[in-house]
């Protein structure tokens, strides 16, 4: 007793470590805390409204979203998303942002993935909004949530964690309209039937019966990390997005940079997506929900939505502009050169410090459709070049050396065969051979301190 006695002549550091231990929390957590901020740790670009998009590998919807007018009605989403670190306290954004109609979501729920829509048992949690378990989000806007206790994750850095999956459910009241999403998720994530009510709660999987390989309204997962934690965004196109990859494999040359850099730094680094198929540097000129553009809407347009607004970005890796030089688009190498100096500038504006690595655009020769033309090759080496020798990144990804054939100018034969159905490939599209050599590129020194 005569240590509490003697309180008021301690110091108010003392007074505050006193209180500390009475109520059980030691004060290195404390400290700790204060040296932690918010990291993202997954994306997913959204794109526009559903169904306008470049899709892999998706199953027939029609029961599931009978109109993309309509969009979702009373129905659940539960969603498979790779967080490339862990934290105890996650948060959770989602988007409106190509929706027509202010969308009410209630029902949110994030656990640890078992299999399928199932869910460990115990590591449900639910996800609110300033304080409610409802939020409705105007058109064009999105919503960050509340921070989330993740109760199961009693070591952000435990192995046995590496590459485990989250499971984040939520329900649409009423009807939708025109839903937001990312196409090309190449994750199976999983959709109640219409009518089926809140059903994020369940851990298991029988409310979810129909599957979908694209990511819905979720665009943003954070959680809390040491200050000193970087983040790099992989920033393009289809082939960051990871076509032709494996379907589930977690093997787009993003996934695979995520890999050697866990594996030379540990948990100081997070990478995430926000490649979009499709996507172009220049294009659409004119991008609304009302005329959306299966490629999205261009690098500009989204940058602040996509790189700019994310948590604790330190570097991007860009690759893009193949789609610019199709025969849809057939833009000039400069005007895509001075489009790239531009983004740039902005990024740097926003970010100080920023580490902003340019990746050479791959070969599309001989490849079917609006690419593969030799003029198109013609302008891609010219922004390679550019890419190269012009000064304006920081560093360079040679993707083009790692997989060009020297004896033809396109794609390494061995890199065509795609991997999420079977069959020939494109060879516009590395498959996960190709994507293996892409990641392996990248000096890993250009984005670490």
């Amino acid at each position: 007793m005569a240590l509490f006695r003697s309180r008021p002549r301690c110091t108010p550091l003392a007074v505050v470590l006193l209180a500390l231990l009475e109520a059980g929390i030691a004060p290195h957590l404390l400290a700790a805390g204060a040296r932690e901020k918010w990291v993202t740790v997954w994306t997913a670009a959204v794109q526009g409204p559903y169904p306008s998009g470049n899709a892999s590998a998706q199953p027939n919807l029609s029961r599931v979203f009978a109109t993309p007018e309509n969009g979702a009605r009373d129905q659940s989403f539960r969603l498979i998303v790779r967080p490339d670190l862990w934290g105890r306290r996650a948060r959770f954004r989602l988007s409106n942002a190509f929706g027509t109609r202010a969308v009410a979501f209630d029902g949110a729920f994030a656990g640890l993935q078992l299999s399928a829509a199932a869910i460990v048992p115990g590591t449900n949690r639910p996800i609110l909004f300033g304080g409610k378990a409802a939020v409705t989000i105007p058109p064009g806007e999105s919503a960050w949530s509340d921070p989330v206790e993740l109760a199961f994750v009693h070591d952000p850095s435990a192995a046995q964690l590496a590459g485990r999956k989250l499971a984040v459910s939520f329900h649409v009241a009423g009807e939708s309209g025109p839903m937001t999403w990312h196409a090309k998720a190449l994750t199976t994530s999983y959709l109640t039937p219409p009518g089926a009510g809140a059903k994020g709660q369940e851990p298991g999987d029988a409310a979810f019966p129909f599957p979908t390989t694209s990511w819905y309204y979720l665009d943003a997962v954070d959680v809390m990390a040491p200050a000193a934690t970087r983040v790099v965004v992989a920033f393009g196109d289809s082939i960051t997005d990871g076509t032709a990859s494996t379907l589930n494999g977690d093997d787009r040359w993003p996934d695979v940079l995520s890999r050697r850099l866990h594996a030379a730094y540990g948990n100081r680094v997070a990478v995430v997506n926000a490649g979009i198929g499709g996507n172009q540097v220049l294009g659409p000129p004119e991008y609304s929900p009302g005329k959306p553009f299966s490629g999205g809407p261009s690098a500009g347009s989204r940058l602040e939505r996509d790189v700019l607004s994310l948590s604790g970005v330190s570097a991007v890796v860009w690759l893009e502009g193949i789609n610019d030089f199709s025969r849809n688009t057939a833009a000039s190498a400069a005007s895509v050169q001075n489009g790239m100096t531009e983004i740039v500038k902005r990024i740097r504006a926003a970010i100080p410090g920023v580490r902003i690595v340019g990746a050479t655009l791959t070969s599309a020769l001989g490849a079917s459709g609006a690419h593969g033309s030799a003029e198109e090759d013609e302008k891609r080496k010219a922004l390679n070049d550019f890419i190269r020798n012009g000064k304006l990144f920081d560093g360079v990804a040679d993707f083009d050396q790692a997989t060009v054939d020297p004896q033809t100018g396109g794609l390494r034969p061995e890199f065509v065969p795609e991997s999420t159905t079977g069959g020939p490939g494109d060879k516009l599209h590395p498959n996960r051979l190709g994507y293996l050599a892409m990641g392996t590129a990248i000096d890993l020194h250009l984005l670490m301190p």
